[in-house]
């Protein structure tokens, strides 16, 4: 499994928490950002700079990503493009985005998005808060401890 980071807006309190996951349970995470960023040295992290504009690194990501692989990503477009390729998105603030409830999301943004355009003052997601960062980590926990009971059932008994 790779982690594919939408990480030009990712808070980094998240990134933090995607670098201890990577030593910690070995998996390959994948900053894609239009602007350089530090990552620690780590066999485990990359960093991948695309060119500036609207929506770049979305597409590189929906582009690269695999089935099985998950992307942290608070746009839900971007998500609704993963998941169609097999893969799950996991925001921010913890929740995990599949074929079960992306498209539900997906139209709560649409349909917000129409009232913002009508005029309508809907406001805007609350600060990140250090709850927001504990429901991730957890939920990437849960994530990462899924795929590696997979992946030892897979191996099958030694």
């Amino acid at each position: 499994m790779k982690i594919w980071v939408d990480a030009d807006a990712c808070p980094a309190p998240i990134k933090d928490i995607l670098f201890r996951a990577a030593a910690r349970w070995k998996v390959p995470v994948a900053l894609v950002a239009n602007q350089p960023l530090h990552v620690p040295p780590s066999p485990w992290i990359t960093m991948l700079q695309v060119p500036r504009g609207a929506d770049v690194a979305d597409h590189e990501i929906a582009e690269r990503v695999q089935a099985g692989e998950l992307v942290i990503t608070a746009d839900v477009p971007l998500a609704a493009r993963v998941v169609a390729r097999g893969a799950r998105a996991l925001d921010p603030r913890g929740e995990l985005l599949d074929e079960r409830n992306v498209g539900e999301r997906l139209a709560m943004r649409d349909f917000m998005d129409q009232l913002r355009g009508s005029g309508v003052s809907t406001g805007g997601p609350a600060p990140f808060s250090a709850a927001d960062r504990h429901a991730f980590a957890r939920a990437l926990d849960t994530v990462l401890a899924a795929h590696a009971r997979r992946a030892r059932a897979a191996d099958g008994p030694s």
